[in-house]
């Protein structure tokens, strides 16, 4: 097929949109695809990727005339199918979806986050206004959590199933249990330091596990990835007297992650909205108990008590790591099945299958 992707973000930037569409292409490619990308992200010249870029403040990515320059794109590549990749604000690739169904192409929207309730209903008064749920598109979200809000304010008209974020998990399967290190018991949490992350209110989580947990378990903690929040993460430290037991110690490449990973014993993935999880699958690849929000997009891939534990709510998260750090039996088994069950998430093929056949569904809806 002729594929032409529509996304406000792309390469070089390194956000999780990003570099999942970036990711798309290129096994879209390898697959035989005839694969394009239009963006409003400035960056360096790029095979089948078209920069529909404005003088902004700020470089942001969008265009005051996108719907046109999309559409006259259209009109020149005929792809056999649009592919737009939402945030909860992405104006250009809304233009994106507005431009391929005047051109009478296929459309299928890609929906990235989650939806909070103040988003969902700016989506339900754009439904009312201009009436996008019967334009014929077919929706997908990362998560049943993620699709749950949009299948809600779409209604029927709009088709909108779960097809996770594509990963290669190969380098991080871990197959044999981690050395030991003298009872301590090593916490991690990975990803981005901003405020809608709560990345403070994981410090005060970990400060109520070791108030839970007795003083006889040595506990460790490190909290990788920077961000805005990162100076609030550092006061907060040093006012609650952590600094000698939790290390913030900023960004990490892929293999320093996987490093740490396998040294550690347990994960915790707290962000209340979190659409999917990759840093939270990763590090159920590597064999490390995972606890995160039982409403969040890791409830796909971590059940409670099998590969994780899962709270509903910050106290029950406390618990719930609190719990792991203390039972080192319970940690040993959920660390044992993941390391023997390899996740079926993130599975390249049944992703690339899966979008092969929204595809072909939104061809049959234009039809």
């Amino acid at each position: 097929m002729r594929i032409l992707h529509v996304s406000d973000c792309y390469l070089p930037r390194l956000g999780g949109i990003e570099v999942q569409v970036a990711d798309l292409v290129r096994m879209q490619r390898e697959r035989g695809h005839e694969v394009e990308v239009a963006t409003a992200t400035r960056g360096e010249a790029l095979a089948g990727v078209h920069r529909i870029v404005a003088r902004v403040p700020f470089d942001l990515p969008v265009h005051p005339r996108g719907v046109g320059r999309l559409t006259r794109l259209m009109a020149l590549r005929r792809p056999d199918v649009v592919h737009v990749h939402t945030g909860a604000v992405s104006p250009f690739a809304w233009m994106g979806v507005r431009a391929a169904v005047r051109a009478g192409l296929p459309v299928v929207v890609t929906v990235h986050s989650m939806w909070d309730p103040v988003t969902a209903g700016v989506y339900r008064l754009l439904r009312l206004a201009y009436g996008w749920h019967r334009w014929g598109l077919v929706g997908t979200a990362v998560s049943t959590a993620a699709a749950a809000p949009i299948r809600a304010v779409a209604g029927r008209r709009v088709p909108v199933h779960v097809v996770s974020n594509g990963l290669d998990l190969s380098g991080w399967r871990a197959t044999t249990a981690p050395a030991a290190h003298d009872g301590e018991v090593h916490i991690v949490a990975v990803g981005r330091l901003a405020p809608r992350k709560q990345p403070v209110r994981l410090l005060e989580l970990l400060r109520r596990v070791r108030a839970g947990v007795p003083a006889s378990v040595p506990l460790r903690a490190t909290v990788i990835g920077d961000g805005p929040a990162r100076g609030s993460m550092e006061r907060y430290l040093a006012r609650h007297g952590m600094t000698g037991w939790v290390s913030l110690p900023g960004r990490y490449t892929r293999e320093q992650i996987a490093k740490v990973l396998a040294s550690a014993d347990v994960f915790v993935a707290p962000a209340p909205r979190e659409s999917f999880g990759i840093a939270a699958l990763e590090a159920r690849a590597a064999g490390l108990p995972v606890v995160a929000r039982a409403q969040s997009g890791v409830a796909d891939f971590v059940r409670h008590g099998r590969e994780g534990l899962l709270g509903r709510s910050f106290a029950e998260l406390v618990a719930c790591v609190t719990r792991l750090a203390a039972d080192g039996e319970l940690r040993a088994s959920i660390a044992a099945h993941n390391r023997a069950a390899e996740p079926t998430a993130g599975s390249w093929p049944v992703v690339l299958d899966s979008f092969d056949r929204c595809y072909a569904e939104a061809v049959a809806r234009r039809g």
